[in-house]
């Protein structure tokens, strides 16, 4: 039975840069809120690497009263604003971000245009960029450099963004806080992401999706719905409800 339903936002709720499409949007939201009235609709909830400002408004469209993971395993409460910050996020980790997003501004922003930081970020560093060619073409020099810089972090990304996070602060580490918070087992949950930086959530829930648009690495480790944002989380909260039909009638 899975009892919580977790989505990541970029490449799966919406796409980057593009207007949401408020009316799968609302058919999603219309989802959640039977949940609390219907037993087989489980309650939907975010795990995001974006920043909390961000995955708090994408919250509120929807509707969602259960805490929201922001930043790979920041949580947000929000009913009454309340967040909460793995403890591996220290004051060296706070230092080493601060050095690293100095870089970025330095040697990367200002060669491409169009590139910028994601503002707000507490926990790591992230870039923006509206066109995949060009993060893939900044991202072997952003590897190179936290790798040979900084042990403790690593880079994921996805078409549109570069992501510097704390090894120990990742998707997993966000679903598991979300578990302990709402007692729910990880075999209780269903999980739909895209990028490289969802695998270890994926691997670590009991129904993972990915949309067709994610890499061959990502589909390694999901069920593939043929669909693509927005459409996709919606298919997959369709999909979950009917695997719990068929548990309750087998």
């Amino acid at each position: 039975m899975i009892k919580l339903f977790v989505t990541d936002l970029d490449g799966c709720l919406s796409d980057p840069f593009t207007t949401p499409d408020w009316q799968l949007l609302s058919e999603i939201r219309a989802l959640n809120e039977q949940s609390a009235n219907d037993p087989l609709i489980p309650p939907l909830t975010i795990c995001s690497g974006r920043p909390a400002p961000y995955v708090e408004a994408v919250a509120q469209w929807l509707n969602i009263k259960l805490p929201v993971v922001f930043e790979s395993a920041g949580i947000l409460h929000p009913q009454n604003n309340e967040v909460i910050i793995n403890n591996v996020f220290n004051e060296a980790a706070k230092k080493d971000i601060k050095e690293i997003q100095k870089w970025l501004q330095k040697e990367i922003i200002p060669r491409e245009e169009e590139m910028s930081p994601e503002f707000a970020k507490i926990m790591d560093a992230g870039l923006l960029h509206p066109r995949k060619e060009v993060i893939q073409k900044v991202l072997p020099e952003v590897v190179a450099y936290v790798a040979a810089h900084y042990e403790h972090f690593e880079v994921h990304w996805t078409d549109v963004s570069i992501n510097i996070i704390l090894k120990n602060n990742n998707k997993k580490n966000g679903i598991a806080e979300l578990c302990s918070m709402l007692d729910v087992q990880a075999e209780e949950v269903a999980y739909i992401g895209d990028s490289v930086g969802d695998i270890p959530g994926l691997e670590y829930v009991g129904l993972p999706y990915t949309p067709m648009s994610a890499s061959d690495e990502v589909k390694k480790s999901a069920q593939v719905i043929p669909e693509e944002a927005t459409q996709v989380v919606l298919t997959a909260y369709r999909k979950i409800i009917e695997h719990n039909r068929q548990k309750i009638s087998s």
